[in-house]
């Protein structure tokens, strides 16, 4: 399949073409250029694109979410995290069947599709039985997106597994996914407090075995922080290092209340940080001192969080929210940049010939972005998720027009809200 796209405004390192004109083939970036294409050349492409009025970049990349949580937005309420885990979240985990699973995952899969979203970590939560986890997995595949499956698990605490159980399915799922496959898989130990060192070492040496990574909540909040030290005596990014699981396939999840010397420690490690920044501020959690970390090499990618604490999947909601927690609460509108946030959430991907074709068209020409002026700005502080017109992986389009290409939106929101209903009542919510 030959693929051009012309008439659009293509993101570069740096800089912006103007009525720019990209060529694809089996997947892969064959020629970009700031030339439009005569008919001759137009005609000889199996595919067609004239993306006049939009910008053309690398696809959005959501580093951190909960697909089970799309059946439990707007549940936040005001409660503080661990309240509202106890009293609403882990209720209805504990209820939600397969069948639920695999709805919740296509709605979380298709909202971010819709979002722009090209690659996405999901943080599974729902591991009582491997049913749930190939649910996901084959929700992915359906949609057609870069996912992986970050398997959630807690050896300490009130909800736990033993080290058996979780190292047996571990070892088990890095067999089933391939690594060479669009869904992939990692580990997602929970959070320092409900992990012991043994086990976190364990599980983090075999996803370096796989070539995977570590992707755990850390620092969300300053009482997890104060849990951690009293406990261990350390700050909890100090704690992973001296166990020796902070390195660069480590993912840390939040790092709201990390203190300078955990930054400088992020940093030398080569780990990366993923910024939630509408989840923590619906939650009351804080905001992570992201220019800090910049300031410091710290890398950096953003995540939208599951959607019962954000409430949405909106990436461009995300960058936005980003850039004003860092400016207001600091007080300085430089603190944080319309490039730099742009370009943790592309996760600091381009479009370049040889690479391959995850990339995203976004319409400009509307009454909240127009006049363009900079698009950079415009695409941080003005665009919207719906604003996204296409979404292509490796050449394939999985969103074409602003309409899903794999699935039947329609029908999919009818079993999603028949099935939360009865979701919710066996967990015994009401609201």
């Amino acid at each position: 399949m030959k693929t051009i796209i012309y008439n659009a405004q293509i993101k570069q390192p740096n800089q912006w073409i103007n009525n720019g004109c990209i060529q694809i083939e089996d997947g892969f970036i064959l020629a970009i250029s700031s030339q439009t294409p005569d008919e001759k050349l137009i005609s000889s492409f199996d595919q067609v694109i004239d993306a006049k009025g939009m910008a053309l970049l690398p696809g959005l990349v959501n580093g951190h979410t909960h697909f089970s949580q799309t059946f439990m937005r707007g549940l936040a309420g005001g409660r503080p995290l661990l309240q509202w885990l106890k009293e609403l979240i882990w209720p209805l985990q504990a209820e939600i069947s397969v069948q639920e699973m695999q709805l919740a995952a296509l709605l979380g899969l298709a909202e971010n599709v819709r979002c722009g979203v090209t690659e996405v970590v999901n943080h599974h939560k729902i591991t009582r039985s491997r049913q749930h986890t190939l649910a996901v997995k084959e929700a992915a595949e359906k949609i057609g997106i870069r996912t992986t499956i970050a398997r959630a698990w807690a050896n300490k605490g009130k909800i736990n597994e033993t080290d058996q159980q979780i190292m047996e399915e571990l070892e088990e799922w890095y067999t089933v996914f391939h690594s060479d496959a669009l869904t992939k898989f990692a580990s997602g130990p929970l959070t320092p407090w409900r992990c012991s060192a043994e086990l976190l070492q364990k599980t983090h040496q075999l996803s370096l075995n796989h070539n995977s990574f570590t992707h755990i909540h850390v620092s969300e909040t300053a009482e997890e922080v104060q849990m951690t030290v009293e406990e261990t005596g350390m700050r909890p990014v100090h704690w992973l290092d001296q166990i020796g699981v902070l390195d660069d396939h480590t993912q840390v999840v939040h790092a709201v209340w990390v203190d300078d010397s955990e930054i400088e420690l992020l940093a030398k490690k080569k780990a990366t940080v993923v910024h939630c920044p509408v989840s923590n501020a619906v939650l009351g959690s804080g905001v992570a001192p992201v220019r800090k970390m910049l300031n410091q090499d710290v890398n950096l990618r953003l995540g939208t969080d599951g959607p019962a604490s954000n409430d949405t999947q909106d990436c461009f909601e995300n960058m936005k929210m980003a850039l004003c927690l860092a400016r207001a609460t600091f007080l300085d509108a430089n603190n944080l940049s319309n490039q730099h946030v742009l370009d943790m959430a592309v996760n600091h991907q381009t479009l370049s010939i040889g690479a391959k074709a995850d990339l995203i068209l976004v319409k400009m020409n509307n009454l909240h972005s127009a006049p363009v002026h900079d698009l950079d700005s415009a695409l941080t502080l003005c665009s919207r998720g719906d604003d996204v017109d296409t979404v292509m992986v490796e050449g394939k389009i999985v969103l074409q027009n602003g309409k899903l290409t794999t699935i039947d939106e329609e029908v999919l929101l009818k079993e999603c809200n028949l099935a939360i209903n009865s979701l919710r009542k066996r967990a015994g919510i009401s609201i």
